[in-house]
């Protein structure tokens, strides 16, 4: 029952939402976003009671001929990631309240919509399902781009859909691939993600090697992994902010959530041959993007940078195939989430209280507006993975695994530490400290709705990071399981 509620309530809201007109609809597309929340949180206790309960489990036959079923379950993993995205999209919506949007009613709509979309990708336990899912996130998030955004938003969209959607249509062939070498008791092929295991464990190196490449590729996009990631930063920047914390706070996430359960069980020996290229990859990406976040003047594309860094640590521990690189990059997912969408919210109140996010044009704010600079710096030491936020128990446990697969490389990961202190620390002196500029001369308090975001963010913050063992206990069984399966 749970199962099912929690994808078909974001879908029917959202289309209560495309059907509603008014000023009004915002407070209603709030109101409707919290129920996921609490069904998610209803689901956690009854996992934590019963992990095996019917009520977190749903399958039935979706399309007969091709034994395509419409399976749907929770494990530690997925459960963490569907909190993570029902906790954030009501706090998105929130954000939302200071900017008027044309069309409203739409674009709540739409956020719901892509909300149904990456619950799916967290549940399904059907090979075709989950693409269906993993393809209807992508067209929400689209529109919210190219309807809402900023300048040149046609183009940059554009390249973001051709991107992701090369990627998906690589990853389908792979799926395809891995279908036709299933074979049931029964004699028929099959979707279930069980049998996709057994039947990619069964093919040769270079098969696997193929259908690795073939699959990373497309979560490689997502995420996005070096040399992946050019259309990245242009559409984090040009997205409205809403869409901005969708895409970085929820649905990269689908990128590093499938290289666990839909990667590293598959193709084990394709894994051994090429996850040290993969990785490499990803540790490139580290150092280049945080290079560049260094020199950027423009706040909101240093925290895009500064994501493709965050998330190449999490590639690479992903890729080390360990017990603390997996498990660090599920909690890194949750704190990464939690805190990119304090960062762009950051931004965008920035851009409405002076009309610039320039840093150069920044200064002094912290005398004009105290408690904002307090809640700026917790969330930037957060990013930055300071001991007791939630930023540093993930960062801990990553560059750990990927040191255990070498020490060299996690010495080049690591780096991500200090340079991440570097363009954070700098921003936050450039726009914070100092004198007053032009631009911060009225900067003026912050409304109601974004002080009640910050908060709620620096309040997970601190907490996760003083206490981090809900997360652990929930991750690490359905981490040893998928690891179990990589290396029996």
């Amino acid at each position: 029952m749970l199962a099912g509620l929690l994808v078909v309530f974001p879908l029917v809201a959202s289309l209560m939402l495309f059907l509603m007109k008014g000023r009004q609809v915002r407070n209603l597309a709030l109101g409707l976003s919290v129920i996921p929340f609490a069904l998610a949180i209803a689901a956690y206790m009854q996992f934590k009671h019963n992990p095996d309960s019917s009520n977190l489990l749903l399958n039935c036959t979706w399309i007969k001929s091709m034994n395509i079923h419409f399976a749907l379950g929770l494990d530690g993993m997925g459960l963490l990631l569907v909190l993570l995205t029902t906790f954030l999209v009501p706090l998105i919506i929130l954000s939302s309240f200071k900017t008027e949007y044309t069309n409203g009613h739409a674009f709540y709509g739409l956020i719901l919509l892509m909300e149904m979309a990456l619950i799916g990708v967290f549940m399904a336990n059907d090979g075709f399902l989950f693409y269906v899912f993993w393809e209807l996130a992508l067209i929400p998030i689209y529109f919210i781009c190219l309807l809402w955004g900023g300048e040149d938003r046609a183009r940059i969209t554009f390249k973001f859909f051709v991107y992701t959607l090369f990627g998906s249509l690589f990853m389908l062939i792979g799926l395809i691939y891995l279908y036709n070498h299933t074979y049931t008791v029964a004699g028929t092929k099959s979707w279930a993600i069980a049998d996709l295991y057994a039947a990619g464990q069964g093919l040769t190196e270079a098969q696997q090697s193929a259908v690795f490449w073939l699959i990373f590729i497309a979560f490689a996009i997502k995420m996005p992994v070096f040399p992946l990631h050019t259309w990245q930063p242009d559409t984090y920047v040009t997205a409205p902010t809403q869409g901005t914390m969708l895409l970085s706070g929820i649905m990269l996430k689908m990128g590093t959530f499938g290289l666990i359960k839909w990667l590293l069980p598959i193709v084990p020996l394709g894994l051994a041959k090429w996850g040290g290229t993969a990785i490499t990859l990803s540790v490139i990406g580290i150092i280049y993007a945080s290079c560049i976040a260094i020199v950027q003047k423009d706040y909101k594309r240093l925290i895009a940078y500064s994501s493709i860094a965050h998330v190449g640590l999490i590639s690479a521990g992903i890729l080390a195939a360990n017990q603390q690189g997996v498990q660090g990059a599920v909690i890194q997912m949750l704190a990464h989430g939690v805190n990119v969408v304090g960062l762009f919210l950051i931004a965008d109140i920035l851009l409405r209280h002076t009309g610039t996010r320039d840093i150069d044009k920044l200064g002094g704010i912290r005398s004009m507006n105290g408690n904002f600079a307090v809640l700026f710096l917790i969330v930037l030491l957060g990013s930055v993975a300071l001991p007791l936020t939630n930023g540093f128990v993930g960062e801990f446990l990553l560059i750990n695994g990927v040191y255990q697969f070498s020490p060299v490389t996690a010495a080049f990961a690591g780096l991500t530490v200090i340079l991440g202190a570097v363009y954070m620390l700098r921003s936050y002196q450039g726009i914070m400290l100092g004198e007053r500029r032009d631009a911060a001369v009225a900067f003026g308090s912050l409304a109601g709705s974004d002080k009640a975001v910050l908060i709620i963010v620096c309040a997970v913050i601190i907490a996760f990071g003083v206490y981090p063992k809900p997360l652990n206990d929930l991750a690490e069984p359905a981490v040893k399981q998928i690891l179990s399966v990589v290396n029996k």
